[in-house]
């Protein structure tokens, strides 16, 4: 079985865990509005403070934020995502499957979204500048690779690559921890590959923002082998590392949006 099918939950007077989750971001994250033009807020926050988010998205399940599992999936493993347009393919482009996004709630201090993956799906390797990242995967089964910059800057000679190195590289499966990446660290740079549907719940803070610098960019991977590091001293052996390029192509993700239909989320008023 598969999960995806929305539904809402029946009705509580305990808080659900997504309000939790609201509450504890909005006092984990302050607004950029909130500080004087000369001052700025604390990025990241402090460690317990993000092991309090992390173990409470710890607790979170698929029902949590408004998804059930009652649909059968076919042997492709699209799911709720499936469409005529699917079945009748024989075989369909990874790039070419939809990625359905379900917002949640975001505002200049940080952003809780749903990303719903079918089988093989790939978010591809993008950057997260200035930004703490907790992201946890509610169902499913997905390839998790990342990287974070090798400091000082390590240029290959000629080419518009920089060297990064790996921080992560396996195959997650639900139910597993929450994951978390920072600013300069935790693996800032990642893409994602469904090998199940699957579904990752992100909470991302700051959220980004053009008009503040915190743009996305994506890259393309080379193997060490393939540049010089001139005088550069590797560790731990070359697959440890890879050149990274940015591109400056437009890069076409079949991203959508679907709807949540969780718990709503009460906003507390200052």
């Amino acid at each position: 079985m598969g999960w995806g099918m929305p539904t809402r939950p029946p009705a509580t007077s305990t808080p659900s865990r997504v309000q939790a989750l609201y509450e504890l971001c909005k006092r984990t994250f302050p607004s950029p509005s909130s500080f004087a033009a000369s001052s700025s807020p604390s990025y990241p926050p402090p460690d317990h403070a993000i092991r309090s988010i992390s173990s409470l998205m710890d607790t979170i399940t698929p029902v949590d934020v408004g998804l059930r599992d009652d649909n059968l999936e076919d042997g492709r493993g699209f799911g709720f995502f499936e469409s005529n347009f699917l079945k009748n393919s024989a075989r369909v482009a990874r790039w070419a499957q939809p990625i359905t996004y379900l917002h949640v709630y975001e505002c200049d201090a940080f952003s809780i979204g749903i990303f719903c993956l079918p089988t093989s799906a790939v978010i591809p390797l993008h950057d997260h500048p200035g930004m703490t990242v907790l992201s946890k995967l509610l169902y499913g089964s997905m390839h998790v690779k990342s990287y974070d910059w090798v400091e000082p800057a390590v240029l290959a000679s000629g080419k518009p690559v920089r060297l990064g190195k790996l921080h992560t590289d396996d195959v997650l499966n639900a139910p597993c921890p929450t994951a978390v990446l920072y600013p300069q660290s935790g693996g800032n740079m990642h893409c994602f590959t469904s090998v199940k549907s699957c579904a990752v719940l992100d909470v991302i803070a700051p959220p980004y923002s053009e008009s503040s610098g915190r743009v996305c960019t994506y890259f393309h991977d080379y193997p060490f082998s393939s540049f010089s590091a001139g005088q550069a001293k590797v560790v731990h052996g070359p697959d440890n590392y890879a050149w990274l390029e940015a591109l400056n192509v437009p890069v076409n993700i079949n991203m959508r949006p679907g709807m949540y239909t969780g718990p709503t989320i009460q906003e507390h008023l200052p």
